[in-house]
C-alpha cells in the first residue's frame, strides 16, 4: 500500500548512509531457467555499477527485511538477489500486488466477451449477492469502474480504522460480500477514491460470475499459462474459510517480473499478445488520485526525481514490500519481495530505485514530465 510514501525522503537519506561501506559483494548473471527468462550480465549495460555494488554488500552484510530484489533491463533479466533464506523457487505472498493482476484479468475478460464495458453497473453481472441493508439508489449506479478506481462510494477505507468497510473488520465477518454490499453509502459514486480492498474482491468476483469461471482458474487458462507461469497459488491469511475471489496471489519473484515485463511490453509476452495495449495503457494511465498520488485502475503512478528529471513508474504495491515497478521510458522493471509488514520499512525499495537502480541506468536524452 502506498501510505506514507514520503518516508522515501528519510529512507533515502539512511541508504545513502550506510552504501558506502566495505564493498565485499560479488556479482552473479541471473542463472538461464526452463520459465523463458533471458538474463545478461550487468557489465552488458556499460554503465558504472559502484552503487549497486555498494548496496548489495551492505543489504547482504547488514540487517534488512527484504525477501528478494530483481531487474530487468530491455527484456533480460541482470540482477536477481534473494535475502533472508528466500529463494528463486519460493513463491511469495504478493497481498496488494494481487490487486493490479486483478486489473490485467478484468481486460481479459472485456476483451473476451464477458464483460461489455466497464461502464457497466455492477448488479449487471453481480447477481448474488444483493444489498439487503443500507438500500440506496446511489448503489445502483456503481460501475466496474468505479470499483477499479476506488470511487464507489461505499463507506470503504482501509486507511481509517474507524471505516465500517476498513479490510480487517471485513475480514472477521462470515459473508464478505454481503457485508460489503451492505455497507452504507458516503460518497456520490466516481466523486472520492479511498483505498478499498474490497472493491478488488468484487472485481474479482465480478469475473467469475460473468465467465462461470473462478478467479484462479480464469487466471490461469487465460495469464499465468500463457506467460508460463505454473508455481502459483492462491490463498489468505485468514482463519477462516475464503472465498476464492478473495484470496491473494503467492508467486515467484521471476513470474512477478514477468507481470512487469508484460505491462512494459504493452500486453505481449514473447510476441504473443495476451492483454490488450488498449487495456494496458488505459488501465496504467492516471484516473483519479488516492492520498494525492496518481491511480489508474488497481495500478499507481508514483513518481521519481532524479538528476532534475521526473520519472514516472507504473507500479503494484503490497503491504510488507511487494512491487513490481515498470518504467516505460527505461525500459526497465524492477521486482521487490520482503517482510516489512504494516511496518514503514516496506518503502526501502522505493529509496533503493531512487538513489540506486535510476540514477545508474538512466540516459541523458531520457525526457519524461
Amino acid at each position: 500500500m502506498m501510505k506514507n510514501i514520503t518516508i522515501i525522503t528519510l529512507l533515502a537519506l539512511l541508504l545513502n548512509t550506510f552504501c558506502y561501506g566495505q564493498n565485499t559483494y560479488s556479482y552473479s548473471q541471473p542463472k538461464e531457467l526452463d520459465d523463458e527468462w533471458k538474463t545478461n550480465n550487468l557489465q552488458s549495460q556499460k554503465v558504472d555499477t559502484t552503487r549497486i555494488h555498494q548496496l548489495f554488500s551492505q543489504l547482504h552484510n547488514g540487517k534488512n527485511k527484504l525477501h528478494s530484489v530483481l531487474l530487468v533491463k530491455n527484456n533480460q533479466l541482470i540482477i536477481e538477489e534473494y535475502f533472508n533464506k528466500n529463494t528463486a523457487e519460493k513463491p511469495h505472498d504478493l497481498r496488494s500486488t494481487t490487486k493490479s493482476i486483478r486489473s490485467l484479468l478484468m481486460g481479459i475478460a472485456i476483451n473476451k466477451g464477458f464483460i461489455a464495458n466497464i461502464n457497466d453497473p455492477i448488479s449487471k453481472y453481480l447477481k448474488v449477492p444483493v444489498p439487503t441493508k443500507n438500500i440506496d439508489d446511489r448503489k445502483e449506479k456503481i460501475t466496474i469502474k468505479h470499483l477499479l478506481t476506488m470511487s464507489s462510494g461505499l463507506e470503504c477505507n482501509d486507511w481509517d480504522r474507524k471505516s465500517k468497510g476498513q479490510e480487517d473488520k471485513v475480514y472477521r465477518k462470515k459473508d464478505w460480500l454481503q457485508y460489503t454490499l451492505n455497507l452504507p453509502m458516503a460518497n456520490e459514486p466516481g466523486t472520492v477514491s479511498n483505498y478499498c480492498s474490497m472493491g478488488a474482491v468484487l472485481i474479482a468476483e465480478i469475473i467469475h460470475q460473468a465467465s462461470g469461471i473462478t478467479i484462479d482458474k480464469f487466471a490461469d487458462q487465460y495469464l499465468f499459462n500463457q506467460l508460463g507461469i505454473t508455481n502459483v497459488s492462491w490463498g489468505h491469511t485468514s482463519d477462516k474459510e475464503v472465498i476464492s475471489s478473495g484470496k491473494r496471489l503467492y508467486m515467484t519473484s521471476r513470474d512477478m517480473a514477468k507481470i512487469g515485463q508484460l505491462i512494459l511490453n504493452k500486453g505481449k509476452w514473447n510476441e504473443k499478445q495476451i492483454v490488450s495495449e488498449k487495456w494496458i495503457e488505459e488501465s496504467t494511465t492516471p484516473k483519479t488520485k488516492i492520498t494525492g498520488i496518481d491511480y489508474g485502475y488497481l495500478w499507481w503512478n508514483i513518481p521519481f526525481k532524479v538528476n532534475d528529471k521526473i520519472i514516472i513508474s507504473k507500479t503494484a504495491t503490497g503491504n510488507g514490500g511487494q512491487y513490481i515497478m515498470i518504467i516505460p521510458k527505461m525500459g526497465m522493471v524492477a521486482v521487490f519481495t520482503g517482510g516489512a509488514y504494516n511496518s514503514q520499512e516496506d518503502k526501502l525499495p522505493f529509496a533503493i530505485m531512487n538513489d540506486i537502480f535510476i540514477p545508474t541506468f538512466i540516459t541523458k536524452n531520457i525526457n519524461q514530465n
